[in-house]
């Protein structure tokens, strides 16, 4: 199941297909700080990460954010279970982080079955019904094999 997800492939790293087409004017530009680890700034989650949540959506989302080590961007992924297994992907049509053509060439090369949903990269948060029905659409696919 991927929600508005990055899906390496075999050889790739998550920055390869991240920075696979230029990014959307809106999103932050991302770099380690002065610890050597990203995090999204405050702006951000307003501007590009999660503009159709509430304020106090987005003041929560950036008071719990993890920092991303930029290895974990960097380093090559081995065989990706997409290749092995059915999948499911829920592009974000107004996804500022990972744009939807990024969304729908990685659902497409892995054969996903694919819902489009106008949320942006927070569909946990501002669309819950939306991730709700793809992942019971997954469920009721695989009940049936």
């Amino acid at each position: 199941m991927y929600v508005t997800a990055l899906a390496p492939d075999q050889g790739e790293t998550v920055a390869d297909v991240f920075y696979r087409a230029a990014p959307h004017p809106r999103a932050p530009r991302l770099a380690p700080d002065s610890h050597g680890v990203i995090y999204l700034p405050e702006s951000a989650f307003a501007e590009a990460f999660a503009p159709n949540a509430s304020a106090a959506q987005q003041a929560l989302l950036a008071a719990v954010q993890r920092p991303i080590d930029p290895a974990c961007i960097s380093i090559r992924v081995p065989r990706p279970s997409w290749r092995d297994l059915p999948s499911w992907f829920l592009v974000a049509e107004q996804d500022y982080m990972i744009l939807p053509e990024t969304q729908r060439f990685m659902a497409q090369r892995m054969q996903a079955r694919v819902r489009t949903h106008e949320v942006d990269h927070t569909p946990l948060v501002t669309a819950p019904t939306a991730v709700v029905e793809i992942v019971r659409a997954a469920i009721a696919a695989v009940g049936t094999r």
